[in-house]
């Protein structure tokens, strides 16, 4: 069995956090390529200061506000090298970086993000939140069958090279719903975004979210922390 390296980063600036994964994502790459493959994959969980990030493949006009209204609601943006859109993170938003070789998982991309959905779709299920996928897009969605209903409670961008993966997911816990009215989330204009808080009525003990995933995700990717 695979073995997993986990951290709680905690509360973490976005750019430390980000060159902390593309550090190991660095080292894990540079084995791979001098065939020292040790098949030791890392998990970091974290909260960030209230930030909004941007995909390769997105567009800059999905930030609807200037710079300076940017600072005045204390957040920062950075255009990264994942992919999708436009994203926000802050306080009570569980954020994972997985940086796992899929090669050695003998798993693709495409299975890459379901499994990695579907550890979010069940720790939900937990709390009683029926949630899904969204035909044509990333992430862990509500009543998407039903008519302007559908709306976003975790997004999901990665960027993979030789089979590494960076980036992760976002689910939100107790999150500042409000700073999402600043963006079109993930580049949509027509779908909502919730929050556990939101949807079950009080706020949700984040720690115990995080070992659910956690675990969801040692299952799902039959990984070890031992």
């Amino acid at each position: 069995m695979n073995k997993v390296t986990f951290e709680d980063l905690e509360v973490i600036d976005y750019k430390d956090a980000w060159d902390y994964q593309q550090k190991i994502f660095q080292s894990i790459l540079d084995n791979k390529i001098q065939s020292k493959n040790s098949h030791t994959h890392h998990l970091l969980f974290c909260e960030h200061p209230h930030v909004y990030t941007l995909g390769k493949s997105g567009t800059q006009n999905n930030l609807l506000i200037s710079d300076d209204f940017l600072k005045s609601i204390n957040a920062t943006f950075y255009k990264i090298d994942r992919g999708g859109d436009i994203t926000y993170h802050g306080p009570g938003q569980i954020v994972g970086y997985p940086i796992f070789d899929l090669e050695a998982l003998n798993i693709g991309i495409k299975e890459y993000i379901h499994l990695l959905e579907q550890s979010i779709i069940d720790a939900l299920k937990d709390y009683g939140i029926v949630s899904s996928r969204l035909e044509g897009a990333t992430g862990v969605w509500l009543d998407v069958d039903k008519p302007g209903a559908a709306r976003k409670i975790c997004a999901i961008g990665v960027k993979a090279s030789r089979y590494v993966s960076m980036h992760g997911f976002a689910l939100n816990v107790n999150s500042d719903l409000n700073y999402f009215n600043h963006i079109n989330p993930c580049g949509f204009i027509d779908k909502g975004v919730t929050s556990m808080e939101k949807e079950i009525g009080k706020s949700i003990d984040i720690n115990d979210v995080k070992n659910k995933v956690f675990n969801n995700i040692l299952t799902l990717f039959q990984l070890n922390n031992n």
